[in-house]
Parts: structure tokens; sequence; C-alpha cells
């Protein structure tokens, strides 16, 4: 974060203080709905709009992909990045501390679950770990600390992850 300045934190604060008064007076306003979408492709492929592009998931190699399609599970853990990485920066600027650096995630799977061979193998992530790689220009143990916190606190992403967001499916066909 190339010096954060006061600039910087006066700004964010400016910026996020109308929308934190109004969540405040009128709780229902902070509730908004994000969607994605997808369309099946051709083969084993969904193509998934992602705002910038037209993005196309496939198999993973584990599962008999080629490897030329996006894995859904490396889609997973790159959201999980780019969350943390954007709360990371957001509260670093609000404790005005100056950081560089990298973040790491990393998941495991079994794919005997998503391929039905083991009935006990769990079908998706069993473990994921997130490693912030990163420098702080001197900052005390303390305030990284509380940088950390701060952002596991505030990433939506991680903490969806950890809580398990109630889910439902649901079903419309057309004939």
């Amino acid at each position: 974060m190339e010096g954060v300045t006061d600039t910087d934190t006066t700004a964010l604060k400016n910026l996020q203080a109308p929308l934190k008064q109004q969540y405040r007076d009128d709780p229902n306003s902070a509730v908004v709905t994000l969607s994605a979408d997808g369309e099946l492709g051709s083969g084993v492929a969904c193509k998934v709009s992602t705002g910038q592009a037209l993005a196309e998931a496939g198999l993973h190699p584990a599962t008999g992909g080629d490897g030329t399609q996006l894995c859904s599970g490396d889609m997973l853990l790159e959201a999980l990045v780019a969350c943390a990485g954007v709360t990371l920066r957001a509260v670093a600027t609000a404790l005005e501390l100056d950081v560089t650096g990298n973040l790491r995630a990393e998941g495991d799977l079994d794919f005997r679950g998503t391929l039905g061979v083991a009935k006990d193998a769990p079908v998706g992530f069993r473990d994921i770990r997130l490693t912030f790689d990163i420098d702080t220009n001197g900052a005390d143990e303390e305030k990284v600390a509380t940088l950390i916190k701060l952002t596991e606190r505030y990433c939506v992403v991680l903490q969806t992850i950890k809580g398990s967001a109630t889910t439902s499916v649901e079903v419309e066909t057309r004939s």
C-alpha cells in the first residue's frame, strides 16, 4: 500500500460514513442480494458471467478434466483470496497501516467423494488454509494482530466458509 496517507484513510471513512449511517437508520437497506449466473456449456462445462468476462468452468483433472477449463474449487479459493485481500486493504487503510505482500489459499479435497468412489469420503474441501505473507513496514505485533483479527472478522467469503451459510436448492423446469 505504497504509504497509506491520512487522505486515504479520510477518503475511505468519508465514502463509508453515509452507508454506515443509512444501515444504522434502516437495517433492511443493508441486505443486498448478490447473484451469479451460469449457462450450461457444451460437454461437461458451465459458462459463468464474472462481470468482466465469461469464464468456463469444467472438470478438474482429478475428475477427468483436461485442465483447460477453470475448476470451481480453484474459483472458490480465488474468491477467498480476493475477498481477504480487499478486506485487508480496507482494514489497513482504516488503521493507517502501510502493508504490502501476498495471500494464498490452499484446500484439500478427496476426489473419491465427488466421484462416488467411497461413501465415507467427504464431497468438498475438508481443510482450507489462508496465509497472509505481508510486510507491515515496522508495525508492532499488536497492530498486526488487530489487522488480521479484523480482516478475518469482516471478510465475507471467509466468514461464509467458516459459518456454512444456510443454502437452498430450487429447480425450475421448462418443457
